[in-house]
């Protein structure tokens, strides 16, 4: 069975191995610093990705300084499309998280197929306005907040939850 049958059945064991996406909408600042966070976390049983729907081209330095402050990996951070993954052959998706803030009125891209989706959205770094200080807890602000809720997901007895469970939980995250 595939990974995405299994979360649908709730057979979902920890010795599987789970592809996260995280989304945004110029996969410059919060998809990156979300994969960044989770790859670092070197949980076997978790890879991270990101992408935007528009995405810049460009990854917000402040992002990178974010990950190299804590010691995560950043080697390859690009901004990149969501279509990257909707090709053949791409890594097959168990979950996808959209990090856009609504507050925002920002266009949130909905992933197609089968994994499990959930709305996490954390306010925009990248939009505010101030001093280099304002913008730098803007974005330790964002970063905490998507560490707080990585580390909830990793938390997850998923194993032990069955499909609804699972969904609840990870829009539970999203609140937070």
């Amino acid at each position: 069975m595939l990974r995405s049958e299994l979360l649908q059945l709730g057979r979902a064991t920890m010795a599987q191995h789970f592809n996260v996406l995280f989304l945004c909408t110029g996969n410059s600042a919060r998809s990156i610093m979300a994969e960044g966070i989770l790859n670092g976390k070197r949980d076997p049983h978790f890879t991270a990705y990101s992408a935007g729907s528009f995405p810049s081209g460009e990854v917000r330095p402040e992002a990178l300084k974010q990950l190299e402050s804590a010691g995560l990996p950043m080697a390859g951070a690009r901004s990149k499309s969501w279509d990257e993954f909707a090709k053949a052959g791409a890594p097959v998706m168990d979950f996808v998280f959209t990090v856009c803030d609504n507050a925002a009125k920002e266009v949130c891209p909905i992933w197609p197929g089968q994994p499990m989706t959930a709305h996490w959205g954390v306010a925009d770094p990248a939009a505010v306005v101030g001093t280099p200080e304002e913008i730098d807890r803007a974005f330790r602000d964002a970063f905490v907040t998507l560490g707080r809720r990585i580390s909830l997901l990793l938390s997850l007895p998923l194993e032990s939850l069955d499909t609804l469970a699972i969904k609840k939980e990870v829009d539970r995250i999203g609140t937070l």
